[in-house]
């Protein structure tokens, strides 16, 4: 696997200036939680409640990883391993599509940040913090049922039972001192458990 993130750059691109100024206006709000919590269906659904424009940092990564070339099968090795892309890759890709964006009044982006490098990685390219960051608590047990219905369903190639318990692992080794960041500035949003609460996200007018 080391082979295959060599051929993907650990470093970001410097952001250019226009697109920093660009990103300090709009709303940002990151939304992260473990493997088949549920943050997708919940990201999605406070875009379109918001008029929010939904990036899910998993789907980009799966758009790149279909491309006819050796970046993306450097990809699809890593995903199919339960591992992480470097986070120069992922934070150049989020970048690029961020810049695409016209007339936005915020972000919902989604499954990012993934590793505490990220964080600080987008602090200091952009020059700001977002504005909150929404952790979604589910049980390891109910996310796993969950990814197994869903690799039934053939519906991702990486929802292997093996596949998503090292995809789990990964996620709570990382995702602890991310928590811990971002509870010290004081923009995290724990929402639990893992349906119930969710509906409170969408009773703000």
């Amino acid at each position: 696997m080391g082979n295959c993130q060599n051929n993907l750059p650990k470093n970001p691109k410097p952001l250019k200036r226009e697109l920093k100024e660009k990103l300090q206006s709009p709303i940002i709000i990151f939304t992260i939680g473990g493997p088949g919590c549920g943050k997708g269906s919940q990201s999605m659904r406070m875009a379109q409640k918001y008029n929010f424009t939904h990036l899910a940092v998993g789907d980009l990564l799966r758009e790149e990883a279909i491309r006819p070339t050796t970046r993306a099968k450097a990809i699809r090795d890593i995903m199919l391993n339960g591992a992480l892309v470097p986070s120069g890759f992922i934070m150049d890709l989020l970048m690029d599509r961020l810049q695409k964006v016209e007339n936005v009044k915020g972000f919902i982006v989604e499954s990012f940040p993934r590793e505490i490098n990220q964080a600080k990685l987008f602090e200091e390219l952009v020059g700001r913090l977002p504005n909150m960051v929404i952790v979604f608590d589910c049980s390891t047990e109910t996310m796993i049922q969950r990814l197994l219905i869903r690799s039934q369903m053939g519906q991702r190639v990486d929802d292997h039972e093996s596949i998503i318990r090292q995809r789990l692992e990964t996620h709570y080794t990382q995702c602890e001192p991310i928590v811990a960041h971002y509870l010290q500035k004081g923009i995290l949003r724990n929402v639990g458990p893992c349906e119930a609460g969710w509906a409170l996200l969408f009773s703000c007018p």
